[in-house]
C-alpha cells in the first residue's frame, strides 16, 4: 500500500456511497477526513476506529464546510435526496447543498472534486429527485476546479433490501422480465472513486457512467435462486401500482427508454476497473449477508 500524504474530504461517509469511498481511499493509503453531523454517534466512531478523521460539519452550514475543507487535496461530494427513504431534505435542499459544496471546494483551493450524480443526468426526466443531479452537474462544470462526475447505475444492494419481498420468494422491480438493466455494487463505487483520485490527470474533466453488470429480470431471478437455495421468481412492478404511483411510473418509463436502464460500456469499464463485481460474484461476497437478511425478514 502506498502512503499518500494528502487528505480527501468525504461527505456522506456514514452512508453507503460515502462509506465505500472512505474505505477504498483508506485502503489506497489516503488520509480521509469525514464530515459528520455528530462525531460521537456510532457511525462516526466506527469511521474513527478505521483510521478516518471525523470533523463536525453540516451541508447547511457553509462555515463548517470551509473548516472541513481547509488544507485538503480532494473532496468527494454526495448529497441526501428526497427519493431516499426517511429523507428529511427537499429537492431544492439537495441542489443548494451540492452547489455550495462545489463553490466552497473551489474557493478553498481543492485540487480535485469528485461528484456522484445519477445515470439519468444529462437530460430532464420529470423525476425531481433525479433532475437535481443534472442541475448540480451543470453548476460544477462552470467552476474553475478540476472535477470528475461519476454516474452510478442502480445499486445491487437495492435488490435485496428486506422490503423487496424476497422472503416470500419473489422480486418485483422496474424492468420487464426480458429487459436488461445495469447495476453496480456500492463497494465498487468507492474503489472507482479512489482510482479517480489516484489518477487525476486521467479523470479530471470527465463524466463517467459506471456499472458492474447488466441483467434482465429473469436473469436476476436465476442468480437469486442459485444464491438463496430456493426458488425466487421475478415480475415487473404491477401495472396497478404504477398507475397509482406517479414517480414509480416515471421510473419504469425511464427504464423503458434506456435512461435509467443504463448505457455504460461494461467491457471498457471492466478493462479499466478489473475489480468490478458481477451480480453473481456480489451475491457470493459482499451481498451474501444482505441476501440472508432479506430472506429471513419475516422469520
Amino acid at each position: 500500500m502506498t502512503t499518500i500524504d494528502k487528505t480527501v474530504v468525504v461527505l456522506g461517509a456514514t452512508g453507503q456511497q460515502g462509506g465505500s469511498v472512505a474505505a477504498a481511499l483508506r485502503a489506497d493509503g489516503w488520509n480521509v477526513r469525514a464530515v459528520v453531523r455528530d462525531v460521537s454517534n456510532h457511525g462516526a466512531r466506527s469511521l474513527s476506529a478505521a483510521g478516518v478523521e471525523t470533523v463536525r460539519g453540516d451541508l447547511g452550514d457553509p462555515e463548517s464546510l470551509r473548516a472541513a475543507f481547509s488544507g485538503a487535496h480532494g473532496v468527494f461530494s454526495v448529497q441526501p435526496n428526497s427519493g431516499q427513504a426517511g429523507a428529511d431534505v427537499t429537492n431544492e435542499d439537495e441542489v443548494r447543498f451540492g452547489t455550495a459544496v462545489a463553490d466552497i471546494a473551489e474557493r478553498s483551493g481543492i485540487a480535485h472534486l469528485v461528484y456522484s450524480s445519477a445515470v439519468t443526468a444529462g437530460s430532464t426526466t420529470g423525476v425531481d429527485h433525479l433532475d437535481t443531479k443534472n442541475r448540480i452537474e451543470t453548476h460544477v462544470r462552470k467552476l474553475d476546479i478540476a472535477s470528475t462526475v461519476i454516474r452510478p447505475a442502480t445499486f445491487m444492494e437495492l435488490l435485496v433490501t428486506p422490503e423487496m419481498g424476497l422472503d416470500g420468494g419473489h422480486l418485483s422491480f422496474l424492468m420487464r422480465p426480458d429487459q436488461a438493466m445495469q447495476f453496480i455494487a456500492v463497494r465498487d463505487i468507492g474503489r472507482i472513486v479512489a482510482a479517480v483520485f489516484g489518477s487525476p490527470d486521467r479523470y479530471a474533466g470527465r463524466t463517467v457512467e459506471i456499472a458492474g453488470d447488466a441483467l434482465t429480470g429473469n436473469a436476476l431471478a436465476e442468480h437469486l435462486t442459485q444464491a438463496a437455495g430456493r426458488t425466487i421468481t421475478y415480475s415487473r412492478l404491477p401495472a396497478t401500482l404504477l398507475a397509482q404511483d406517479e414517480v414509480l411510473a416515471k421510473l419504469a418509463a425511464l427504464v423503458d427508454d434506456g435512461r435509467l436502464a443504463g448505457n455504460a460500456n461494461l467491457d471498457a469499464l471492466r478493462a479499466e476497473f478489473p475489480f468490478l463485481l458481477s451480480f453473481d460474484r456480489w451475491l457470493a461476497g459482499p451481498g451474501a449477508a444482505l441476501l440472508d437478511e432479506a430472506l429471513r425478514s419475516t422469520d
